[in-house]
């Protein structure tokens, strides 16, 4: 992932000193190694966000801080990528996570009928929440593992390929200057 796009994606360490809200936090919040992009604070942070994003926990974002400032990676990265599950997305992710903690552990699948009421809560969530709870485990780290490994490759490829680009751009450079040698040696 080229550094410039998430840098653009990203707001600065200035910016976020001008939210006043923020000042409650101290001076921790503006570390730099939170706010900086490399390889290892991209890759990480997406491992943080998207591992964070699959667990059903209130208060995702404020999880996603606390283990980037853990892992030292980068802060906003890790708390945007929660966001991956929001309230159109959760129920497909939170199903899918559910399906997998069934099969992982066989047991046979039960029909949910989903309500936002405590007896739902009470009742028909305790009948599903181990294979729940797995699954969203076992997703969080498949989906994390697999950010980090995709974004920490296509970093690597590109630095490659600006290496390249540049020893071919000083090998032009060098037979461009020698052919100037050249002439010039043939004129005097």
């Amino acid at each position: 992932m080229p550094k410039k796009t998430l840098k653009s994606i990203t707001p600065s360490v200035e910016r976020m000193r001008q939210i006043k809200s923020l000042a409650v936090l101290g001076d921790w919040v503006y570390a730099d190694n939170l706010w900086h992009i490399n390889r290892y604070s991209a890759s990480m942070a997406f491992f943080v966000g998207l591992f964070v994003a699959f667990m059903p926990i209130p208060g995702q974002m404020v999880a996603a801080a606390s283990l980037a400032l853990l892992f030292r990676c980068n802060l906003p990265l890790s708390v945007g990528l929660v966001w991956i599950t929001n309230p159109v997305t959760m129920p497909a992710i939170f199903y899918l996570a559910y399906k997998l903690g069934a099969m992982v552990i066989d047991v046979p699948m039960q029909k949910i009928s989903f309500e936002l009421s405590y007896h739902w809560l009470t009742h028909s969530l305790s009948a599903i929440w181990q294979p729940f709870l797995l699954g969203c485990l076992l997703c969080g780290l498949f989906f994390g593992s697999l950010g980090y490994f995709v974004i920490n490759t296509l970093w690597r490829l590109r630095v490659a390929r600006m290496l390249r680009e540049r020893k071919r751009r000083r090998k032009r450079a060098a037979k461009i200057l020698k052919k100037a040698e050249a002439a010039k040696t043939r004129d005097s």
